[in-house]
C-alpha cells in the first residue's frame, strides 16, 4: 500500500502519484486517464470541502486498483440542485467501478475501486 499526504498546492503531485501507482499496479493504459480524473476530483474535494490536508492511499486487491482519500472534515453527499460546482464526487462515481463515502467524527473517507489488470 502506497500513501501520500497532500494539501491544495500538492494536487499535481496527487495526479502524478495516482498515475504512477496505477501503472505500477497493472491498470490498462486506456483506463489510467479516467482513474487520474476520479482521484483528482476526490482529492480536490478533500482539501476544499474537508480540511486543508488529506491523505491518499492506493493498493491492488483481487485484480482491482483501490484508492482511498481521507480528510478530517465532513462532506455533503453531492451537488445541490441548480449548483454550478460540486460535481467532483458525482464525476468520480461515474468513473469508478465502485465508490463509497464514509463521513464521521474522524472525517470523510472515499474509497474507489477500478478494474486493474485485464
Amino acid at each position: 500500500m502506497k500513501t501520500l499526504r497532500f494539501r491544495l498546492p500538492d494536487l499535481p503531485r496527487v495526479r502524478q502519484f495516482a498515475e504512477r501507482e496505477a501503472r505500477g499496479a497493472g491498470m490498462p493504459e486506456d483506463a489510467i486517464g479516467d482513474f487520474v480524473i476520479a482521484v483528482n476530483e476526490v482529492a480536490t474535494n478533500a482539501v476544499t470541502h474537508g480540511t486543508d490536508d488529506g491523505r491518499v492511499r492506493l493498493w491492488a486487491d483481487a485484480g482491482e486498483v483501490v484508492v482511498e482519500v481521507h480528510d478530517g472534515g465532513s462532506w455533503k453527499p453531492g451537488p445541490m440542485p441548480d449548483s454550478v460546482g460540486g460535481m467532483g464526487l458525482w464525476v468520480a462515481r461515474l468513473l469508478a467501478h465502485e465508490l463509497s463515502l464514509r463521513v464521521g467524527a474522524d472525517g470523510s473517507t472515499v474509497v474507489m475501486r477500478f478494474a486493474g489488470k485485464r
